[in-house]
């Protein structure tokens, strides 16, 4: 940072333009617009990029140092005034106001001194009368120091946002609610007999997320050819092979059948926004994700890490009446971006770009926001059972809104099924008042976070999100964000957290038909079975191929059984002067079907889900292999 103390026998100014300079700021109020002081040291300010790697400290000893020459000088006024000119290494506009913010609220709150503060990033005019004494013109340059904890801080770090950091801090009440209506605090719960429960809550409670170890899911994405890590990237985007790419388009159409079969409608919003919007930047600020920033000419902009952005803006455009709502609009957000720390990042159980389903629901009032809460539950409930999963249940409370219907908790353990993890805060610190996760235990017995379904009770007031009431007047409706699978990288990452642990167990693991990237191989006895092999492709009306390589029919039989491939049949002389087919069932026994049978078969357990063709070449010699 760049200064330039002058002791002023007069100094004033006034905006000469009231549309910023750099971007969107906040409207100026009429006593912004000019000012003026006697006797005062006016500092003028310069933030630079070095002030990035560490904002305290350049607040800190920006403070001091105007402090000191303000009482060096005698005087009880100090102006603060942004000055760009002192610089040619200028910081983010972003950057300037944290530190500018940071110097005026150390001096409020520690200098004694009066602070009088022009506006950031407005063209103004000023007059000063410099009083011309040995002392009364100093510059200083500061640069972040050397200190230990917050201020040794990578470059970025300064983004935390306050609800990150009230994260780190909070406490909890633990209860366990069951289904017959009884609850206890969770240090008296036995936990027997509830799956992973114990697991997820002693993960819960420990605030970790780092990995000590690869997970299990790593191993088996890559053997599959499904997803690999793309060194040439920023580590937490990865690269998706052809059959990895099918399993994940299979996955978002699924939910966004479910989510339309549910009443929402489908938008799409851009994935990067301004970091000076007044509305999104008091959001970040109340959401847990660190962001990417990127510039494009003098403007900063901020990755999404979420769909919120676009579908607030989108909903306080809209022309709304209570006859509409509840009020549904959601996005497969490709894609979502969040700067996880990178200990915390692994395989697909925490990554930077992710696909996320965004759901956001305006509804009535609270009453009917509960209501629909536990619609959004039981859709998000389909979900997990359509994927396969085991899940466990926990839900988060501010106190107040339990206090106002207890009820509420025990009807969600009604639903699940099951016992459900009630974390209670006494503080309300984020956006939401409920918030529900379905959590998946993985191999290691991480939990990780999927369906989640929240009661926001800021966003339509910041966002100034309005529905027209019966009596006429606008009224701010409650808003729900929901996810009814969590990312779809996630989804398939616990779909093989769950068959790694059924492989430890000794059991044999397996794809959901309907997302297996194969659902038929064929495989030949010899040469001369090659020709009523490929008439069979286009017999079977599913993701078939035929195995036509040079290898042993017991190495291919192997193989299949390896990438998990539902149907195997093997063709010799029998099956080609016969009307049966030998088909080996993953995991079962071997059956025969008429070519009828098997296509009826494999239509019924089909029957609701969606369908992609294959993604590879149908024959296996002509297809590559992308993980040697």
């Amino acid at each position: 940072m760049r200064i330039l103390l002058i002791h002023a026998s007069k100094f004033s100014y006034h905006v000469t333009e009231k549309t910023s300079a750099v971007s969107s700021l906040a409207e100026l109020s009429e006593d912004q617009l000019k000012g003026s002081t006697g006797d005062a040291l006016v500092a003028f300010l310069a933030s630079e990029k070095t002030d990035e790697k560490g904002i305290d400290s350049v607040a800190q000893q920006a403070a001091s140092a105007i402090t000191d020459q303000a009482k060096q000088v005698k005087t009880a006024d100090v102006v603060l005034y942004p000055y760009a000119h002192l610089s040619s290494n200028l910081s983010s506009p972003r950057v300037a106001t944290k530190v500018l913010a940071a110097i005026g609220k150390r001096m409020r709150e520690d200098s004694g001194l009066t602070i009088h503060e022009a506006p950031f990033g407005f063209y103004k005019g000023f007059e000063i009368e410099c009083k011309g004494h040995p002392l009364s013109e100093l510059a200083k340059t500061i640069v972040p120091g050397g200190e230990t904890g917050d201020d040794a801080r990578a470059a970025g770090e300064e983004d935390t946002s306050a609800a990150l950091q009230a994260e780190k801090t909070m406490k909890s009440d633990w209860r366990v609610f069951y289904p017959d209506d009884r609850d206890v605090p969770a240090h008296e719960c036995s936990f027997d007999s509830h799956g992973c429960f114990k697991q997820m809550y002693d993960y819960e409670i420990s605030g970790t997320r780092v990995s000590s170890e690869p997970p299990a899911h790593i191993e088996l994405m890559r053997r599959l050819e499904l997803v690999d890590y793309e060194p040439a990237s920023d580590p937490g985007n990865l690269r998706w092979y052809p059959n990895g790419a099918l399993v994940k388009l299979l996955a978002e159409e699924h939910v966004s059948s479910l989510l339309n079969a549910a009443g929402a409608m489908q938008v799409e919003t851009p994935i990067m926004y301004d970091y000076q919007h007044p509305n999104l930047m008091s959001y970040l600020n109340r959401f847990p994700a660190r962001q990417y920033v990127l510039l494009s000419d003098t403007k900063e902009y901020f990755l999404r890490f979420a769909a919120c952005f676009g579908q607030y803006l989108m909903q306080h455009d809209m022309q709304i009446s209570h006859r509409m709502l509840p009020v549904r609009l959601f996005e497969i957000s490709h894609y979502s971006f969040r700067r996880e720390q990178s200990g915390e990042l692994a395989g697909l159980r925490r990554l930077r770009t992710f696909t996320m389903p965004d759901l956001h629901t305006l509804t009535k009032d609270t009453a009917s926001a509960r209501e629909e809460f536990l619609q959004q539950m039981d859709v998000s409930m389909q979900c997990m059972s359509d994927f396969g999963l085991d899940y466990e249940v926990a839900v988060r409370f501010v106190r107040g809104f339990l206090d106002e219907d207890p009820e509420f908790a025990r009807e969600i353990a009604r639903r699940a099924g099951r016992p459900v993890l009630v974390e209670i805060w006494d503080e309300r610190f984020f956006y939401f008042v409920a918030k529900l996760e379905f959590n998946f235990l993985d191999a290691q017995e991480k939990s990780s976070c999927l369906s989640t379904v929240q009661i926001d009770v800021e966003n339509t007031e910041r966002f100034e999100i309005d529905y027209v009431a019966e009596d006429g007047t606008k009224k701010r409706p409650i808003l729900m964000h929901t996810s009814v699978s969590g990312s779809i990288e996630r989804v398939i990452c616990s779909i093989l957290e769950q068959q790694a642990i059924r492989i430890r167990n000794k059991e044999v693991p397996n794809f959901p038909l309907w997302l297996a990237p194969i659902q038929v191989r064929i495989i030949p006895v010899s040469d001369k079975h090659h020709a009523f092999c490929e008439s069979l492709l286009a017999k079977i009306p599913f993701r078939v191929d035929f195995d036509d390589r040079d290898m042993s029919v017991g190495k291919k039989i192997r193989e299949s059984g390896r990438h998990w491939i539902p149907y195997t049949i093997v063709i010799g002389d029998r099956e080609v002067g016969g009307d049966e087919l030998a088909v080996r069932i993953h995991g079962g026994e071997q059956r025969q079907f008429s070519i009828d049978q098997l296509n009826e078969t494999i239509r019924q357990e089909l029957a609701g889900r969606p369908y992609r063709p294959l993604n590879v070449p149908a024959r296996l010699s002509e297809r590559p292999i992308f993980v040697g």
